[in-house]
């Protein structure tokens, strides 16, 4: 009987389509059409900036005040206007214990050049036993732009993109795309009411003269000479324009010796800073002025956060800032040879996780046919290359995202709905081949199709491709702290630690393919085959449900239902071009007009975010609760311990799990007679706070679970939990 051969990616579109799709997906920076889907904003035409952004929680707007127009030596100021709503807050340049400040990025013609924010001054916002510095209900913060000599045009186009992080209890990462027309011959004075408060409001700056900071032990005594008469003898608010220096919330104290104000002001425990000077910002009212005073004596050791990487200590900074808890990870630092050999072995364990038994058809499929051993060899390395190769592209990807700006971290692709929705249509393409629908090559031009089954190591290629790219999203044991480390080094570096993965990964396959011994124990081909194959189609549609699954939790019942009516359709047309004749021309061209009638119509529906509401953080069944940026420190600062569960959607060896070892009885018994609060932070769409929150614990991707216990480091746990080891490290607090 002669049986055709069969392999799993025939041809090289969907892998290249996908791979494509995933770069371009990635590559290009959010525009305005992404963050208007992601607030829902009212009233606007998607993909078009505007003057103003409304989310739930502000109302931010982009204006300008030009009183005698755009002119060389004319003063010409844009700003951005924040409403809030009522609880809710944005942030001053330096934060206080949590937070971030606000950013703004702007696009100007030639000629025109933009200076710093003129920071209005703050207020101390108390949270707890902590405190930040920011504004609550409505803020201006003005920017000046300078014009210079022959600057000629009709009219100046602002475009704005900024950044802020809103908070009340919960804290809020957003971000609006802004646009703004100013003319050139005439005044824009309808703002200027505005901006000449915003200016009132903002501290005036004084000489240092004989002012300054001495470091005393764990405080620092201020000394501030030369203000004015009529702020003597009064009551001083105080606000170091330096972060991680001074304790915000903690008591301090103040006098009067004459003309010269003095203050005595606690040093943080997690101080980072030791600046030479520091500029301080003093207000009675709305009356504020600021003093670039200099430090006079040494300051006490600083926080271990100076001693990691660059790139570590600049994400733990980030992650202090957005509120989550300071301490570092547990785990004593990697070393690059025992980061690469974590990275060979967790891509070994990789090939035992969940989230790759899919992958396994497919290479079983491959492999399982092939009887000469130069062949078998030939297709190991090609498998090998194509494995490697895209855990470098990965990475590479990864790491020059972060470098550009974009809060990533491992199994990143599949943080985006569209990504999901691609695989999940290569994945559907790969199960009906398998079950015998339609042939790759029937549908290729002739040459190619000969070419292509003349280079069997294409395929292989192809099927590491594939493999990695529905495998990277898990993390093995060992592999965790690998990623993490990596992310801190050099990029020569991290990327062969994403090589030695792929190696791993890729290992037993290769050691198989060149072993003899087991070309000799593999079956006779035969009738067998093709049961084999037509049976390999379902761990494909499994995973497509899987993959369905995932697109629910990003975009909700009605992104899944349209993804599923987009499959049906794709199936529906892949049918129509098996049939014979007339038929196939008339069913074929209805199927595929449906096709592009359904991307209109319902394709959105994929990408669209489910928007997220302040009940959201309300608990959950098994006493879960919504991990949020300073959660930890809240909780913490109450004496209570914390069991956070970094989790995705996406991850399979999160939700196993989740669903095993997290809901077994005993667990939650100790976690009830400890009195541990559990939250859940979900990285299933990218959080940058999540994201910050990882690289302080030395990882890049998820699972990881941790311990947290009020005055210890955190304890990291396996990503593979165990009851026991559960409950041993339960056991300790």
């Amino acid at each position: 009987m002669h049986f055709k051969r069969f392999l799993p990616v025939p041809s090289a579109l969907p892998a290249v389509a996908a791979a494509t799709f995933l770069i371009a997906a990635y590559a290009l920076p959010t525009g305005a059409n992404a963050q208007n889907t992601a607030f829902n904003l009212p009233g606007k035409s998607q993909g078009a900036a505007a003057a103003v952004v409304t989310t739930e929680q502000v109302r931010a707007e982009l204006l300008a005040w030009a009183p005698q127009g755009v002119e060389p030596g004319q003063p010409v100021w844009v700003g951005l206007k924040l409403t809030h709503q009522p609880e809710w807050h944005t942030y001053w340049k330096n934060s206080g214990d949590s937070g971030l400040p606000t950013e703004l990025s702007w696009q100007l013609p030639a000629g025109i050049t933009v200076g710093d924010i003129a920071w209005p001054t703050p207020k101390k916002i108390p949270i707890g036993t902590l405190a930040n510095y920011g504004y609550e209900k409505t803020v201006l913060l003005p920017v000046p732009l300078t014009v210079a000599p022959g600057f000629s045009a009709t009219q100046l186009m602002v475009k704005l993109k900024a950044a802020w992080l809103i908070c009340r209890k919960e804290c809020i990462p957003q971000e609006g795309d802004f646009s703004l027309t100013i003319p050139v011959k005439s005044s824009t004075a309808a703002s200027g009411e505005l901006f000449e408060q915003t200016f009132k409001a903002t501290p005036k700056s004084l000489p240092a003269g004989a002012s300054q900071v001495e470091v005393a032990g764990k405080a620092i005594q201020v000394s501030l000479a030369g203000l004015p008469a009529a702020l003597q003898g009064k009551t001083l608010e105080f606000y170091p324009e330096t972060g991680s220096v001074i304790e915000p919330a903690a008591a301090w104290q103040q006098a009067w010796q004459g003309a010269v104000w003095t203050a005595t002001v606690p040093l943080s425990a997690q101080r980072t800073e030791s600046p030479a000077s520091m500029p301080l910002v003093v207000a009675a009212g709305e009356t504020a002025y600021r003093i670039d005073a200099p430090v006079k004596g040494p300051w006490p050791a600083a926080a271990p956060i100076a001693t990691v990487s660059p790139a570590l200590e600049a994400a733990l900074r980030a992650n202090a800032a957005a509120g989550a808890a300071p301490a570092p990870s547990n785990a004593p630092p990697l070393g690059l040879l025992a980061a690469l050999l974590g990275a060979l072995l967790g891509g070994l364990i990789l090939n035992l996780m969940p989230c790759v038994f899919p992958v396994l058809a497919i290479k079983v499929v491959g492999f399982v046919h092939v009887k000469d051993q130069a062949t078998r060899v030939t297709t190991g390395l090609a498998y090998t290359l194509g494995v490697v190769l895209s855990f470098l592209a990965l990475g590479a990807l990864l790491l020059g995202l972060r470098v550009a700006g974009q809060q990533l971290g491992w199994g990143f692709h599949l943080q985006s709905p569209a990504v999901v929705a691609v695989l999940a249509a290569l994945f559907t393409l790969l199960g009906l081949n398998l079950a015998g629908l339609f042939e790759f090559g029937n549908f290729l031009p002739g040459r190619v199709a000969g070419w292509q089954a003349k280079n069997p190591t294409v395929n292989a290629f192809l099927s590491g491709v594939l493999a990695t790219a529905i495998a990277s999203p898990c993390t093995a044991p060992f592999m965790g702290a690998s990623l993490g480390y990596a992310i801190g080094l050099p990029a020569l570096e991290a990327l062969a630690i994403f090589a030695a993965i792929g190696i791993g990964m890729a290992l037993p396959y290769l050691a198989a393919s060149v072993i003899p011994a087991v070309a000799r124990a593999l079956p006779r081909p035969g009738p067998w085959m093709v049961t084999f194959k037509q049976l390999m189609a379902f761990p494909m549609f499994a995973t497509v449900a899987w993959l369905v699954w995932v697109l629910g939790q990003q975009s909700g019942i009605d992104g899944a239902g349209a993804l599923l009516a987009l499959l049906v359709l794709m199936a529906l047309a892949i049918w129509a071009f098996t049939l014979r004749g007339t038929a196939r021309t008339l069913i074929a061209s209805f199927s595929i007009a449906l096709c592009a009638l359904g991307i209109w119509a319902i394709g959105p529906n994929i990408t669209k975010p489910v928007v997220d509401t302040p009940t959201a953080a309300a608990e959950a069944p098994g006493g879960w609760q919504a991990w949020a940026p300073g959660r930890v420190d809240q909780l913490a600062a109450q004496g209570q311990s914390v069991f956070v569960d970094f989790t995705a959607a996406w991850c399979v060896t999160c939700q196993y799990n989740k669903k095993t070892t997290l809901s077994d009885a005993s667990v939650l018994a100790d976690v009830k007679a400890k009195n541990v609060a559990l939250l859940r932070a979900d990285w299933t769409r990218r959080d940058p706070a999540v994201t910050a929150a990882l690289a302080q614990l030395g990882r890049s991707g998820v699972p990881v679970y941790v311990i947290y216990k009020p005055g210890r480091a955190p304890v990291v746990l396996s990503e593979i939990l165990s009851v026991d080891d559960v409950r041993a490290e339960l056991a300790k607090l």
